[in-house]
C-alpha cells in the first residue's frame, strides 16, 4: 500500500512516553488531525439526535417496544455494510465521507424543519433516524479504512485509540448538551444544534481532497467484490474470531445501550432528561479513559488478550447495572462500562485491519458493519422480551451470555489472546 509523505514520517514503533507517546500518530501528520475532527463532529451530530429522536420516541408512545423498532431502524443502514467495503476498497474514501456528511446534513434538517412546525409523527421519528444511519453506517468502512491509509500498521492500535477517544468524547458533550437542550429549549432547537454539527464535519474533511487515492484497480463487479472478500476474510481463522466477538456484542449488550438506557432513566433510577444525559456521559467518561489508556501503550503486545478479557469484563458490568437501583451506583458503573468498552469497541477494528491483506481491508471492515448490522434485529427481540417479562432481567442473562462467551472464546481460540499484530498481517 502506497503511503504519503505524512504516513512515511510517522512510520516505526511509537516512541517516547506521556504525551508524546499518547499523540504519536498526530504528529507531523495534519490530514489524519482534520480526519479526527471531522469524526468528532460528525459522531457528536449523530449521538446526540439519536439520543434527542429517542427521547422523544419514548415520551410520545411510552413503548420500550416502539423504540426498540426506532432503534432498529437507525440501525438497519449496518446491513449495507458488505456493500459500504466495496466502496471503501473500490473509490476515493474522502470523497464517500464527503457524501456521507452531505447527506446528514440535508436529511436531519429536513426532520428539523418538520418538527419545528409542530409536526412530529413516530413515523416522521423514524425516518430521522434512517437518515442518520445511512449517513453514518454504509460510510464506516472508509472512515475506518482512511486511518490506516493515514497513519500506517504500527500506529494504528495509538490511531484508532484517538480516533475512539474522539467519539467518546462526543458521547460525553453530546448526550449532556441533547438532555440539557431539550428540558431547556425542546427537541426542535436540539436537532437543529446538532445539525450543524455535520457541517463542521464537512469543512474539516473538505481539505484531505487532495490525498492521492490508493485504492487497487478490480475488474470485478460489486457483487463478486462481495462474494470474494467473504471467502478471503472468513478463510482467516483470527479474523473470522474477531468478527464473531463483534457479532456476540451486537446480540446481546449494544443493542441494551442503543435502546434501553432511557428506559433504566426514566423506569428504574426516575431520571429526567438531563439525568439521562448526564448517565450516557458517564460512559463516555468511562470511553474516553479507557481509549487514553490504550492511546499510550503504543504498538503493544497484548492485544488480543485485552480484546476477548475486556469484553468480557464490559459484559459483566451490564449486568450489575441491571440489577442497580442506585442512582450513584448507576453512574459509577456505567463509567466503568464505558471504561471497558474501549477494549472492545478500539482493538476489534485494529484486529480486524491487522489480520486482513490490504486488498479486502475495506470489505472486512464492511463484513464488520454487516455484524453490527445484527444490532437492529437483536433490538426487537430483545424489546419483546423486555415487554414481556421486564427490562431487568432481559438485561441481566444477556450481558452475563456475553462474558461467558468471552470465556469460551479465550478457551477455543487461544491464538486470539496471544496475538499481538507486530507480525505481518
Amino acid at each position: 500500500m502506497k503511503v504519503g509523505p505524512e504516513v512515511q514520517l510517522e512510520q516505526g514503533k511509537v516512541a517516547g512516553s506521556g504525551v508524546t507517546r499518547i499523540l504519536a500518530s498526530l504528529q507531523g501528520n495534519p490530514r489524519f488531525r482534520w480526519l479526527l475532527v471531522s469524526n468528532l463532529f460528525f459522531f457528536g451530530g449523530a449521538w446526540t439526535q439519536t439520543l434527542i429522536l429517542a427521547w422523544i420516541v419514548y415520551e410520545t408512545t411510552g413503548s420500550e417496544f416502539l423504540l426498540a423498532l426506532f432503534t432498529a431502524v437507525r440501525l438497519a443502514p449496518l446491513l449495507l455494510g458488505p456493500f459500504g467495503g466495496v466502496l471503501s476498497d473500490r473509490f476515493n474514501r474522502v470523497y464517500l465521507l464527503i457524501v456521507a456528511c452531505l447527506w446528514a446534513l440535508v436529511g436531519v434538517s429536513c426532520v428539523a424543519v418538520m418538527t419545528s412546525l409542530g409536526y412530529a409523527p413516530y413515523w416522521l421519528l423514524l425516518l430521522g433516524g434512517l437518515a442518520i444511519g445511512l449517513a453514518q453506517s454504509p460510510s464506516q468502512p472508509a472512515r475506518a479504512g482512511l486511518v490506516l491509509d493515514l497513519v500506517g500498521r504500527e500506529n494504528l492500535s495509538n490511531a484508532n485509540a484517538l480516533n475512539a477517544m474522539a467519539m467518546n468524547m462526543t458521547q460525553v458533550v453530546g448526550p449532556a448538551l441533547g438532555g440539557a437542550m431539550i428540558s431547556t429549549f425542546g427537541g426542535p432547537t436540539a436537532l437543529w444544534i446538532s445539525t450543524a454539527w455535520y457541517a463542521i464535519s464537512l469543512l474539516a474533511v473538505w481539505p484531505l481532497r487532495s490525498m492521492p487515492a490508493s485504492r487497487v484497480a478490480h475488474q470485478e463487479s460489486p457483487w463478486q467484490m462481495v462474494s470474494s472478500g467473504f471467502r478471503m476474510v472468513l478463510s482467516s481463522r483470527l479474523t473470522l474470531a474477531v468478527l464473531l466477538v463483534t457479532v456476540f456484542a451486537n446480540i446481546l449488550v449494544w443493542p441494551v445501550y442503543q435502546a434501553f438506557v432511557p428506559v433504566f432513566a426514566v423506569d428504574i433510577l426516575h431520571l429526567d432528561a438531563a439525568g439521562l444525559g448526564w448517565l450516557l456521559t458517564c460512559g463516555g467518561i468511562g470511553g474516553l479513559v479507557g481509549s487514553l489508556i490504550i492511546a499510550s501503550l503504543g504498538d503493544f503486545r497484548f492485544k488480543g488478550a485485552l480484546f476477548v478479557f475486556g469484553t468480557g469484563v464490559w459484559g459483566f458490568l451490564w449486568s450489575m447495572f441491571a440489577l442497580s437501583q442506585s442512582v450513584p451506583l448507576s453512574f459509577a458503573l456505567m463509567g466503568g462500562i464505558g471504561l471497558m468498552s474501549a477494549a472492545f469497541g478500539v482493538l476489534q477494528t485494529t484486529l480486524l485491519l491487522m489480520t486482513t491483506e490490504p486488498a479486502v481491508q475495506g470489505r472486512a471492515l464492511g463484513m464488520q458493519e454487516l455484524a453490527i448490522g445484527i444490532m437492529p434485529i437483536s433490538s426487537l427481540v430483545l424489546g419483546a422480551i423486555a415487554q414481556t417479562v421486564g427490562i431487568v432481567p432481559t438485561t441481566f442473562v444477556s450481558a452475563m451470555l456475553l462474558a461467558l462467551l468471552m470465556l469460551a472464546m479465550a478457551i477455543r481460540v487461544p491464538e486470539l489472546v496471544r496475538y499481538s499484530g507486530n507480525e505481518a498481517a
